[in-house]
């Protein structure tokens, strides 16, 4: 696999905003994602700019975005992490009980999945979350709609499990927690 695996940098907020959107225009987005194409599309170049710098390496060490990259530059995965402790403001589910990473804004473009690229995103987040020492993170946690099993199936091979934590979701039945546990990986 040729792909890169990297974090984004604050000066790539238009690549940022362009893959968001191409991932809100993808079949599933209706029960993968909290906001829509229209409502992402009509967001000002300020709040890309800061967006990105946030989530880019040298931003801080509580938001980091990775990106795949393709031999010829162009973007084909992302995949966000949060850095979560039970004092912070609740983004979404249940509060933290215990420090921990939220991996959120997943997505691979149709054409390369299956080819790995899911897995070397996943495999560099989690190592960026479990390299942390302050906080030292507990787990890292996602969240998946029941009505998304090809998530659901990826996340589980990789070796997510769930959590029992349930929260309601619109457009359906709700989002189930997953969660992955340093020393449990199958």
């Amino acid at each position: 696999m040729d792909y890169v695996m990297r974090a984004v940098r604050a000066d790539e907020w238009q690549q940022v905003r362009q893959l968001r959107l191409d991932a809100l225009r993808d079949p599933a987005a209706p029960v993968a994602y909290l906001e829509s194409y229209e409502e992402a599309a009509a967001k000002p170049d300020a709040f890309w700019q800061e967006r990105a710098a946030a989530a880019a390496e040298g931003g801080g060490d509580r938001v980091r975005q990775f990106v795949a990259e393709s031999p010829e530059g162009a973007w084909v995965g992302s995949v966000t992490v949060l850095v979560e402790s039970a004092e912070d403001d609740v983004r979404f589910g249940e509060a933290p009980g215990v420090d921990q990473a939220h991996l959120v804004g997943v997505f691979v473009r149709p054409e390369v999945r299956g080819t790995g690229v899911t897995d070397a995103l996943f495999r560099e987040a989690v190592a960026w979350a479990w390299s942390l020492t302050s906080p030292r993170l507990e787990r890292v946690r996602l969240y998946v709609h029941e009505k998304n099993p090809r998530a659901a199936a990826f996340y589980r091979r990789f070796g997510f499990a769930p959590s029992g934590q349930r929260i309601p979701a619109p457009g359906g039945p709700g989002e189930v927690e997953l969660e992955y546990v340093l020393g449990r990986e199958e």
